[in-house]
């Protein structure tokens, strides 16, 4: 009985999470052939570095170019990344400006030895950026919280994620050293 009863929440939560008024946060044709997945964690420097390094040249090569779209998933490694995650999701239209925004000033708001102490130099960064967030509402938002967790679960399950960042192309995980030269070489097979 246990066992049916999750079941049945995970389900009507995951419905649930569907119906919401959350928007995947993604860049480019959304009929584009090509579809990259980027599981990350806002925390992580490594995925600081891809959309500082790669996510640029991406962008210019294959997703400006129509031939590619990129979903960025969330992938919350601890609760600082998970509130930063619920930040970037609570306003649908400028999504992808926040989170570029986030991760390239990762280390102004990244700083603290408190969860709480965090938490106010992310809201005093999303404020001094000139969005308008009610950051209290996004961070205690229920909807958001399961929409971040949802995407998390999924990239386990799915596509095996145990670590940010994690690139899918075309539901394939990506597997090799991230850097563009790579990501190039693959995405031109698929072309």
């Amino acid at each position: 009985m246990k066992k049916l009863t999750l079941i049945l929440m995970l389900f009507f939560g995951s419905i649930n999470i569907l119906n919401a008024d959350i928007n995947r946060i993604i860049a480019g044709n959304k009929n584009a052939k090509i579809t990259i997945i980027a599981y990350e964690s806002l925390t992580c420097s490594h995925c600081a570095d891809f959309h500082r390094n790669i996510y640029p040249l991406l962008k210019k090569d294959y997703i400006d170019t129509g031939l590619a779209k990129i979903e960025f998933r969330h992938f919350p490694l601890d609760v600082t990344a998970f509130n930063a995650s619920k930040i970037s999701q609570c306003k649908n239209n400028e999504g992808l400006k926040i989170l570029n925004s986030l991760y390239s000033n990762q280390q102004e708001w990244v700083r603290g030895s408190t969860v709480d102490e965090i938490n106010n130099n992310l809201k005093k960064f999303i404020e001094n950026q000139g969005f308008k967030i009610n950051f209290e509402n996004c961070i205690s938002n229920k909807e958001i919280e399961d929409y971040v967790l949802n995407d998390r679960i999924e990239g386990v399950k799915k596509f095996k994620v145990n670590a940010t960042p994690t690139i899918i192309i075309n539901d394939e995980k990506f597997d090799k050293t991230l850097n563009y030269k790579n990501l190039k070489k693959s995405l031109e097979k698929l072309i």
